[in-house]
């Protein structure tokens, strides 16, 4: 099982069910109006897009529901913002606790996050380093092994299918878009110690 945490309007689900169709994969978001069309989509016939082995759960990440602790052998974490980032980075530690409680022993954390100074995110790290630093300080204890920090390739930033990767790949040649021209992403990917 993956589930993707803060998953927005849904649509890097949807794009993962169809590259993994044996795979179940769920959308995890605490408002349920972005999900909406998304969970629309996955509900229909195959041939419009429907996608049998996608769901969507209204949820919070401080909150996650009991049923699907330490069920994901996948949990992605992408471009958060608000409360999610803040416990991506260890600032708010009931989200942390809540997005590692998802994660099977043995299973995989990733995270891409973009957060930028003028954000005005208060004692969000901005720096690819120092962001990769938070996020391992903030996991480790949770009992996750650091596999990766660094900045994402663009490739990366494309495959993850949300709507902030869109935005990412359009530089600064696309009218407003420019104002993210100087935002860079940090994949950060961890996995959870195994049980003994």
């Amino acid at each position: 099982m993956t589930i993707d945490i803060g998953t927005g309007d849904g649509r890097a689900v949807l794009d993962a069910a169809a590259r993994e169709p044996a795979t179940l994969v769920l959308g995890l978001d605490a408002s349920a109006a972005g999900m909406v069309e998304a969970s629309r989509r996955a509900a229909g016939p195959a041939r419009r897009g429907g996608r049998p082995n996608a769901g969507f759960v209204l949820a919070a990440a401080e909150a996650p529901p009991a049923a699907l602790a330490g069920a994901a052998d996948l949990v992605t974490v992408r471009f958060p913002w608000g409360s999610l980032l803040r416990g991506c980075v260890g600032l708010d530690a009931k989200v942390t606790e809540g997005v590692a409680t998802l994660v099977a022993p043995a299973g995989t954390l990733e995270l891409l996050l973009a957060p930028c100074g003028r954000d005005g995110l208060d004692g969000v790290p901005t720096g690819p380093q120092d962001v990769v630093n938070a996020v391992r300080c903030a996991f480790e204890p949770h009992g996750f092994d650091l596999q990766a920090g660094r900045l994402a390739t663009s490739a990366e930033i494309a495959a993850s299918g949300s709507t902030w990767a869109k935005r990412l790949a359009a530089g600064p040649e696309r009218g407003d878009r420019s104002r993210d021209a100087d935002r860079s992403a940090t994949l950060v990917r961890f996995v959870r110690r195994a049980r003994r």
